[in-house]
């Protein structure tokens, strides 16, 4: 244990006089970016055979869980409703935004770093995306610092627990180095921006360094973690439009990884903290080696990109019961109840409509008779919309969609 006349030892990637020089075994991740590339060929290539409009369904709805994923992941709730407005927004689908300012700023962020991934990044844009994310200059009812690196004196720490027991998993480089750190950050994703031969890097191992170098300065008062995430989309958006230069970047958004990094937050946040604190790196070393958090990085998004394909294949299952229902000549309550049907999804999907649709649901939803939801039922099970299962009171109406199920009631 130091005296208090000895200086801590180091214990996170910035103190090491090999900083910022971060690398990766190669050899040891190639089976991990192929399966990726895999994947995401697979992704791509479901998108481009169903359609623009059905793509621009799937973006659309990917990008709000993306949106929602992106602010759970610490710890912050949106407006539903609001980001649908500014998302449909964005792609040009309503006229006006969401109400909700925070909301707009963030699907702004977000847009920004796809649609625009080819211009040059610099700290000015960082400091107004930084800005749009805290409309009111505040965070919570606390004020802070907008659309400017931070300049507190207090150390920057990433803390969790009861007040009194605080555990520090990680302390970023004191405020007044930010600006230095943030200058040779900006400068190395300049000039290893794809394509770049003489210092290729496979694009989503650069976005994986991207978003660790970022969040280990942690430039920000607050909103490190969106930013950081909307930095890694931009490096995979330009990874694409190396590989294809045609390939719309907003197509990056259906990957999915903020949705994939709230589902394994823990380790998540468990592989980022391992990969930003000196753990078997020699004091001599010349290079920092954060392989493990790249080969974590790489099966999260391959494993965005098979979640997201189940999602298109949904949708060009939605698409094809939506027409099958429009031969049909149903009328308008049916296709009330169908579409909330399948909205709800299935089981399969994490979603489905619990205990099927009954009478008593139908007629609940579509402010009609029980007899009359008698008829609606009966008349599309007998159409082959809607499978029956059960019979009498028991008797559950789902739809017919080969391989969705819907969650049971509980008993």
């Amino acid at each position: 244990m130091p005296t208090p006349n000895q200086p801590t030892p180091p214990r996170y990637i910035w103190q090491h006089s090999a900083w910022p020089q971060l690398t990766f075994d190669t050899g040891a991740l190639a089976a991990a970016l192929d399966q990726a590339r895999l994947e995401q060929g697979r992704l791509l290539g479901l998108l481009g055979a169903i359609g623009l409009e059905q793509a621009n369904a799937v973006q659309r709805e990917l990008w709000v869980q993306e949106a929602l994923a992106t602010a759970a992941i610490e710890g912050e709730q949106l407006n539903l409703e609001s980001l649908r407005s500014s998302v449909a927004h964005r792609l040009q689908l309503a006229d006006a935004p969401g109400s909700d300012r925070s909301v707009e700023g963030l699907v702004q962020v977000m847009q920004d770093a796809l649609a625009n991934h080819s211009t040059a990044l610099d700290l000015d844009r960082l400091c107004r995306w930084q800005s749009a994310l805290f409309p009111g200059g505040t965070s919570g009812i606390a004020r802070i610092a907008v659309g400017r690196v931070r300049d507190h004196a207090d150390a920057m720490q990433i803390v969790s627990g009861a007040l009194g027991r605080e555990v520090v998993h990680y302390e970023a480089p004191p405020s007044a180095q930010v600006a230095a750190h943030m200058d040779k950050f900006l400068a190395w994703f300049e000039s290893t921006r794809p394509p770049r031969e003489a210092t290729a890097i496979n694009g989503i191992a650069r976005a994986a360094l991207v978003h660790l170098w970022f969040e280990s300065i942690h430039p920000f008062e607050d909103g490190n973690g969106r930013l950081g995430r909307a930095l890694a989309d931009m490096g995979l958006a330009q990874d694409m439009h190396a590989q294809d230069p045609q390939t719309n970047p907003a197509l990056v958004r259906v990957y999915g990884m903020a949705h994939q990094m709230l589902k394994t937050r823990t380790k998540y946040y468990d592989a980022l903290n391992h990969a930003q604190r000196l753990r078997g790196i020699a004091p001599e070393a010349t290079s920092i080696d954060v392989t493990p958090w790249v080969q974590w990085f790489v099966q999260a998004f391959t494993q965005a990109c098979i979640a997201s394909q189940a999602v298109v294949l949904d949708a060009t299952e939605k698409a094809q019961f939506r027409l099958r229902a429009a031969q049909c000549h149903i009328n308008p309550r049916q296709s009330k109840v169908l579409d909330r049907l399948l909205d709800a999804g299935h089981v399969r999907s994490g979603g489905g409509f619990l205990g099927g649709m009954t009478n008593e649901k139908y007629a609940r939803i579509t402010g009609t008779s029980k007899a009359t939801a008698t008829r609606d039922l009966a008349d599309l099970a007998a159409n082959g919309l809607l499978r029956v299962e059960g019979v009498g009171k028991a008797t559950r109406y789902a739809v017919n969609v080969p391989g969705w199920e819907q969650p049971a009631l509980k008993p």
